[in-house]
C-alpha cells in the first residue's frame, strides 16, 4: 500500500509563519543571547502576541481536522512542524517563547476538560528532575501531602527550562512514597505561590537564551483541583498518566533536533559547494569525495529522524498508542542532530570553531536535545521493554 508522506496544506501558513520568525527574528538574536546568558529575550514579546492570536484559529482547524476521514493531522503534528522551523533559528529561543512551556504540553496531555479551560493561558514549566535521580523519573522523592482541600508540596526540582519566567509549572510528586510510580502525580502550581523559590539559574554549555533554575518548594499549598487527571493511585497502571506527556513531548524534542540539524547541514552543503565538492546523488557515495560520502550519510540519518517523528506525531493525533515510536524519534534524532553538528564543526576548521558562524554554537545546543526529555540510553531502554514485551523489573 503506497504512502503519502505529503504534508496537508493546512500547515503551509504555520510553517511559512515560524520560519520566517526564525529567519528574521531568532537569528539576528541568536548570538546576542548566547553571550547573555539569563538576559530574557524582549524581541520575544511581540512573538508571543502573534502566536497566541493565531492559536484559535489552528485549534478550530486541528478540531475540525479529518471529520470522518481515517487520518487526522491536528495539534501534535502542527506543533513538531513549528518547534522544526524555530529550531532551525535557534533552539534556546524557542524555549524562552511565553506561553510555550514544556509544562503546557503536560497539561494539554493529561488535564481534564475544566483544567484545560482553567489553565488555558498560563505558561508553564516543568519540573521532573531532582538533585538526586535525572533521567529515572520514577525516582521522584517530591512529595504532594493531602491537607483538606488542598496539597503541600515539599522537594527540590532542578533544571527547570524556563523555571525563572513562567508563571506556572507542572510539579511531579509522589503522594505516598511506599506505593512507588504509581503514586506519582502532576501538579499546576502557580510560581507566585508562597513557599515556591526559585533557588538560582544554570549556567549552562548551550541554549543559553533559555534559563534553566532550580525550584525549592517548602509547604507550597496547591489546590487539589491542580492535580492533573485522575487523583486515585491505580497500581496497575502505575504512572502511565504522567508518562503520557513524554508521548507528546519527545516527538517535539525530537522535532526541535531536526530542525536545528537541518541548519547545521544547510551549512555543511554550502561549504562543500564553496570548496568544489558537489553532491552528486546518482553516483555511490564511495566514488565521491569522502565528506561528500559523510554529508550522504547524515543526511540520510536526518531523513530517517524525521521519518520517525513524523510517525510518532501521526499516531498522537490519531489517537493511537505512540511510546515506543516518540521515543525511537527522539533517540534517533537526539543522536543525528549531534552527529551533524559536529561534524560541521570539523569540516568548517577554524570557521567552524570560532564565533564568526553560528556552527560552534550549534553545536553546544545540540547537546540537550540528545539529554532532557530523556538521555538516549533511557530512550533505548524504552524501546527494547517495549520491542521484547518486558516490564521495568523485568529489564533495567
Amino acid at each position: 500500500m503506497a504512502i503519502n508522506l505529503e504534508l496537508p496544506k493546512k500547515f503551509d501558513s504555520t510553517v511559512e509563519r515560524t520560519h520566517l520568525a526564525a529567519e528574521h527574528i531568532f537569528r539576528p538574536i541568536s548570538r546576542k543571547y548566547d553571550k547573555a546568558e539569563h538576559e530574557y529575550p524582549v524581541e520575544l514579546d511581540e512573538l508571543a502576541k502573534l502566536a497566541k492570536q493565531n492559536r484559535g484559529a489552528e485549534k478550530s482547524a486541528d478540531e475540525g481536522a479529518g471529520g470522518d476521514a481515517p487520518s487526522k493531522n491536528g495539534a501534535n503534528m502542527r506543533g513538531l512542524l513549528s518547534a522544526l522551523e524555530m529550531s532551525w533559528g535557534d533552539v534556546g529561543l524557542l524555549l524562552s517563547i511565553p506561553g510555550q512551556g514544556l509544562g503546557n504540553a503536560a497539561i494539554a496531555a493529561v488535564a481534564n476538560p475544566e483544567q484545560l479551560e482553567k489553565f488555558s493561558d498560563v505558561w508553564a514549566a516543568m519540573a521532573i528532575t531532582e538533585p538526586s535521580f535525572g533521567s529515572d523519573s520514577a525516582a521522584v522523592s517530591t512529595t504532594a501531602t493531602r491537607d483538606g482541600d488542598d496539597y503541600l508540596i515539599n522537594g527540590e526540582k532542578i533544571f527547570v527550562t524556563s523555571g525563572s519566567r513562567a508563571d506556572h509549572v507542572v510539579v511531579w510528586a509522589t503522594l505516598d512514597k511506599s506505593l512507588g510510580r504509581a503514586a506519582i502525580k502532576s501538579f499546576v502550581v502557580p510560581m507566585d505561590t508562597e513557599g515556591v523559590t526559585v533557588v538560582r539559574l544554570e549556567k549552562k554549555l548551550g541554549i543559553k537564551a533559555s534559563d534553566t533554575a532550580v525550584i525549592r518548594f517548602e509547604n507550597a499549598r496547591v489546590p487539589a483541583e491542580n492535580l492533573l487527571g485522575s487523583p486515585e493511585i491505580d497500581t496497575k497502571k502505575a504512572f502511565g498518566g504522567v508518562m503520557q506527556t513524554f508521548d507528546n513531548t519527545r516527538p517535539v524534542v525530537a522535532a526541535m533536533a531536526i530542525g536545528l540539524g537541518r541548519a547545521a547541514l544547510e551549512e555543511l552543503r554550502r561549504m562543500l559547494h564553496e570548496a568544489g565538492h558537489e553532491i552528486d546523488y546518482d553516483r555511490p557515495a564511495a566514488a565521491q569525495h569522502a565528506t561528500v560520502a559523510e554529508f550522504i550519510r547524515l543526511e540520510s540519518d536526518w531523513e530517517a529522524s524525521w521519518l520517525h517523528t513524523l510517525r510518532a506525531a501521526w499516531m498522537a493525533d490519531n489517537k493511537q498508542p505512540n511510546s515506543t515510536e516518540a521515543s525511537m524519534s527522539k533517540a534517533k534524532a537526539g543522536r543525528t542532530v549531534t552527529d551533524i553538528t559536529n561534524k560541521a564543526v570539523e569540516v568548517g576548521a577554524t570557521a567552524g570553531f570560532s564565533e564568526t558562524s553560528l556552527l560552534e554554537k550549534w553545536a553546544r545546543d545540540s547537546k540537550i536535545l540528545d539529554i532532557f526529555e530523556g538521555t538516549q540510553q533511557i530512550q533505548q531502554l524504552i524501546i527494547a521493554r517495549r520491542v521484547l514485551g518486558k516490564s521495568s523489573a523485568d529489564l533495567k
